[in-house]
């Protein structure tokens, strides 16, 4: 019971009877109704617009689209139709058709592929060989459309004959000068091995490779083939330029009898013909007008070396790197002093064959300062240029303690295959050493993290040595991978053993 100030008491109201239950029941709910109503039109209000926002808390879809039919079937024989349709459980779209999607054997015209709600449309554009086995590869070219889920190697079949044809080969391709592999490239199988084929004719069959290297073809006929594998960045199926990774397979492929899997070995051809192909002519890049006219602007001569921070190692030779062709040198000019600008007695230069480096030969003592000074006159190059005025380096050689030593043992080496050990940096191979014994020493060596690759050196230079296909078809010198890396520390006896 609640009193009230004028002395009068107010019972409180209590539902007394059925109805009064619900009629009270009705007003909260239309209560919380207009309370929810005004919570939205503030909202919409706010935002001007309305923005459709998925459930959250679902798990996220990452099934790939499941092919529902395929009309004509699968695997059909006795082919004659020129449009396929694939039926999908949801909507799907296509990613880079062109890229993507494979045809075997390669057509003359690519085929018509449009997608449309759940379906995959394809239409022939060519005619079809008679007692020929077909098969369409999407690769990841089939994705659904909400999250983008790929239904990766669908693979459709069919024969304008009376059987499949079933044979396979498979194989892997490395890259020759690193030992590793580039699965951007794809491999081509040839009916011919005219070197003109490569250039001028669409390849029979064509497949790509793993994230491996590994590779391969099915549905094969029985026959002769030739084996190659190239970087085709413009989608021609064509051996168009000396630059892009090439490889090939020295002998015919035999695909009725095939066993293991063949290795072919890529590389980049070098070469003094701007990349030129036998029988294949493009246009080459010029420097543009106003480059030319910025270069011929500034008449001063530059140039950059190898110092780092002031700083020359004892294992290597200073260079002066110029930035255009030097017509004059004059070694006169250069003055190699000590730290008393005291003429140093014994050096030599060495100038490469682009005429834009010159290199200072000499045996360096340690934590010692020493001084260039470049007059004018040093160089000149091609238009003329030289230094503005006088020039002065001063600079210091590293101490031993700031070297680390190594050993490597090679446990399983074979030294009958003029094995060199490479150090790499980046992409960058740092040093090279021959290795004649199976134990590697060296006393000073820069601190730092190196990976480690074996050239087998076959002609004995001391570098590795692409290969060469037209006429000559020589292969690539090979490299082997060191899968541990090389850590280096300063001060320290860094011993390693290492299993091929």
């Amino acid at each position: 019971m609640i009193w009230l100030p004028s002395g009068r008491h107010k019972q409180p109201k209590f539902a007394t009877n059925r109805d009064d239950f619900f009629s009270m029941k009705q007003n909260r709910l239309v209560h919380l109704f207009i309370a929810a109503f005004l919570i939205f039109v503030t909202t919409m209000s706010g935002s001007g617009c309305a923005n459709a926002i998925a459930p959250s808390g679902g798990p996220r879809d990452s099934l790939p689209p499941l092919l529902v039919s395929v009309n004509p079937k699968d695997s059909m024989m006795g082919f004659s139709g020129n449009k396929i349709v694939f039926n999908f459980n949801e909507f799907v779209e296509l990613d880079n058709a062109q890229s993507n999607v494979i045809v075997s054997p390669y057509p003359k015209t690519p085929p018509g592929i449009e997608s449309k709600l759940r379906t995959i449309t394809v239409k022939l554009r060519d005619t079809l060989e008679v007692g020929t086995t077909y098969s369409i590869n999407f690769g990841n070219g089939i994705k659904d459309i909400n999250e983008g889920n790929v239904a990766k190697n669908l693979t459709y079949i069919f024969s304008t004959g009376t059987t499949i044809d079933d044979h396979s080969i498979t194989g892997k391709v490395i890259v020759a000068e690193t030992g590793k592999t580039d699965s951007t490239m794809i491999v081509m199988l040839h009916r011919t091995g005219d070197d003109s084929a490569l250039v001028k004719e669409r390849p029979r069959y064509i497949t790509k490779l793993d994230g491996n290297g590994n590779f391969i073809f099915r549905n094969l006929p029985a026959g002769q083939f030739f084996l190659y594998a190239l970087k085709d960045e413009s989608n021609q199926r064509r051996y168009l330029s000396k630059r892009n990774l090439f490889a090939f397979y020295e002998k015919p492929v035999q695909v009725d009898t095939s066993i293991g899997q063949y290795v072919l070995y890529a590389y980049e051809e070098k070469d003094t013909t701007g990349g030129a192909v036998p029988g294949f002519s493009q246009g080459g890049a010029r420097p543009s007008a106003t480059a030319t006219a910025a270069a011929d602007k500034d008449k001063r001569l530059k140039y950059r070396t190898s110092l780092d921070n002031n700083s020359q190692d004892l294992l290597s030779n200073l260079v002066f790197d110029f930035t255009t062709t030097l017509k004059n040198f004059d070694s006169t000019k250069f003055l190699f002093l000590d730290e008393a600008f005291k003429p140093v007695p014994v050096y030599s230069f060495v100038r490469d064959t682009s005429n834009r480096k010159i290199t200072l030969v000499h045996k360096w003592k340690e934590n010692t300062p020493y001084n260039i000074i470049l007059e004018k006159e040093f160089a000149e190059d091609s238009a003329g240029r030289m230094i503005p005025r006088r020039d002065t380096l001063s600079f210091k050689t590293l101490r031993e303690a700031d070297y680390g030593s190594i050993h490597i043992r090679f446990n399983n080496i074979d030294l009958n295959r003029k094995p060199v050990l490479q150090l790499i940096q980046g992409n960058d191979v740092r040093h090279s050493f021959k290795l004649l014994t199976r134990d590697f020493n060296q006393k000073l060596f820069k601190p730092g993290e190196y990976e480690m690759r074996i050239l087998f050196d076959e002609n004995g230079n001391g570098i590795w040595d692409a290969g060469e296909f037209f006429k000559v078809r020589r292969q690539p010198e090979k490299v082997q991978p060191i899968t541990r890396k090389l850590l280096i520390k300063a001060n320290w006896d860094n011993d390693v053993t290492v299993e091929l």
